[in-house]
């Protein structure tokens, strides 16, 4: 199949890493990843190509939008984005549009959209298949009746189908969506979506780093870094008493989108200790927590499927702007994967005395309580649909 996939990042990193792992896993197709959001550091595989719009980004307040270019307006931006995806189509001769959040979520870049949707929809581009590509949990919105109303009826008008990217097991829909009886086109549990460490990536990693097997390792990240920075003080804070009991090497991953101030403010604390590492970004992030004797970190969806692909215990601290992260964590903390920390719990002592704890803890030697194959079933699943309906695979 020629596929269009279509993802905006506007805050964080997962949107984009999760469509990635699912673009890679189409590897018997050609992919057009479509994006717009600021430019992340990954190496894509030979079958995928980046087709990148100027981007915007959320502002500080996430009230609005704004270029990622300061030397332009949104609307230049944003007319030029509607004609290089109306474009993109006319020339690709794509078979499926996979639209990473929209209609659940993503509302602003309808300017985008919407016309294109209206133009699939008359087969201006011929016959082109759409489906929307959801994570498991939704935010809570304003009006949030008038709101799933929309959704529903976007979903019937535009879409095709809804690929849930979750374990219903751990949680549907039905739990953030009141709705979703209501939806008419087919809903399919892909199951969650993460890569899995190599079998000796974390050993490798180590010896690497010079680590012996007896020193603990402990991991601290904060996804894309919009939010976060007090984690890692914490974190920081609780390490400067940890060390003075034993060997411990920290390292901590900002995210490429901290502000530099705050940047700033843990590189410096950080080269005042013993033992820690700060670094923006590394693409071996899932080695490292394959490394890992504890990971601490955000609870985004991202983020905790990798902690459950690489078996490695860990502290996570949701988001507290919405439900999404909160109840994800307590999820999975509920089946034994994690512990939440509360605001309480940043308390340098009340941190270190948890991380103690958690450095005890063996690392899990079962198979995750829920299924982590979705980017393998969500191809296997577009492969089939598509050659149910002339998809040329």
């Amino acid at each position: 199949m020629k596929i269009i996939h279509y993802c905006q990042h506007v805050l964080g990193i997962g949107h984009y890493f999760r469509s990635v792992e699912i673009a890679r896993a189409l590897h018997r197709h050609q992919v057009v990843l479509v994006t717009g959001g600021p430019p992340v550091d990954v190496e894509l595989p030979p079958h995928v190509n980046e087709y990148k719009l100027p981007g915007l980004r959320m502002d500080p307040n996430f009230t609005g939008l704004f270029p990622t270019d300061a030397k332009r307006s949104a609307p230049e931006v944003q007319d030029e984005r509607r004609l290089l995806l109306r474009s993109l189509f006319e020339k690709n001769g794509q078979d499926l549009f996979l639209v990473e959040l929209f209609p659940f979520g993503r509302k602003r870049f309808g300017f985008e959209l919407l016309p294109l949707l209206e133009s699939i929809r008359r087969g201006d581009f011929g016959s082109v298949k759409v489906a929307c590509s959801l994570r498991d949990i939704l935010v809570e919105k304003e009006g949030q009746e008038a709101y799933e109303r929309r959704v529903v009826d976007l979903l019937s008008r535009y879409f095709d189908a809804l690929l849930i990217h979750a374990d219903p097991k751990l949680v549907s829909l039905e739990e953030t969506f009141e709705s979703a009886a209501e939806i008419r086109i087919p809903v399919v549990y892909t199951g969650f979506v993460t890569p899995v460490p190599g079998e000796n990536a974390g050993r490798e990693l180590r010896e690497r780093l010079g680590m012996s097997e007896d020193e603990p390792l402990v991991v601290a990240s904060v996804g894309g870094g919009k939010v976060g920075t007090v984690l890692l003080m914490a974190v920081l804070e609780a390490h400067s008493q940890l060390v003075e009991e034993r060997r411990l090497r920290l390292h901590i991953f900002t995210g490429p989108y901290m502000a530099e101030g705050d940047f700033g403010s843990i590189a410096q604390r950080a080269a005042s200790l013993p033992g820690v590492e700060v670094a923006r970004f590394t693409r071996e992030f899932l080695s490292f927590l394959a490394a890992a004797d504890l990971s601490i970190s955000m609870a985004g969806y991202n983020t905790s499927m990798n902690l459950l692909a690489a078996g490695v215990p860990s502290l996570v601290y949701p988001f507290g702007q919405n439900r999404e992260q909160r109840l994800r964590a307590e999820k999975l903390a509920a089946v034994g994967s994690m512990t939440v920390v509360d605001d309480e719990d940043l308390e340098p002592s009340r941190l270190a005395a948890l991380m103690k704890v958690s450095l005890n803890k063996p690392r899990a030697t079962v198979s995750s309580p829920v299924s982590l194959d979705g980017a393998q079933e969500t191809a296997r699943w577009l492969e089939a649909w598509g050659g149910e309906r002339g998809g040329r695979v």
